[in-house]
């Protein structure tokens, strides 16, 4: 089986599916209904869901026959802390990148006054 984070990232990274997280961000709901604003089947939108149940992102009550999907945060948490790491490493590099092309900019306006 894959790692929690790559099955998050998979799940993710499919519009349907982040659209489905959207919409259960707001509260429970039945198959039916999240699949109300999709033009697919009822069997597509399970497909769907099943990613997203398999990766931890939701999971599904049992009332009698009424069976809501529940977002479940925490493995975005974890995807999210992972991404934290990159955006530390870019925001340092286009820091020393800025700092670079400043200084670039102070040469080229000085070579400018001596002329």
């Amino acid at each position: 089986m894959q790692d929690r984070l790559s099955a998050t990232l998979f799940a993710l990274a499919d519009s349907t599916r982040r659209g489905i997280l959207a919409r259960l961000a707001t509260g429970d709901l039945t198959v039916n209904e999240l699949a109300a604003p999709y033009d697919m089947s009822l069997a597509a939108v399970s497909k769907h869901l099943k990613v997203l149940e398999t990766a931890g992102l939701i999971s599904r009550g049992r009332e009698a026959q009424y069976r809501p999907c529940h977002l479940e945060a925490a493995p975005m948490k974890a995807a999210s802390d992972w991404l934290d790491d990159f955006r530390r490493f870019w925001d340092v590099n286009l820091d020393s990148l800025d700092a670079y092309l400043k200084t670039l900019q102070k040469k080229k306006t000085r070579r400018r006054s001596r002329k």
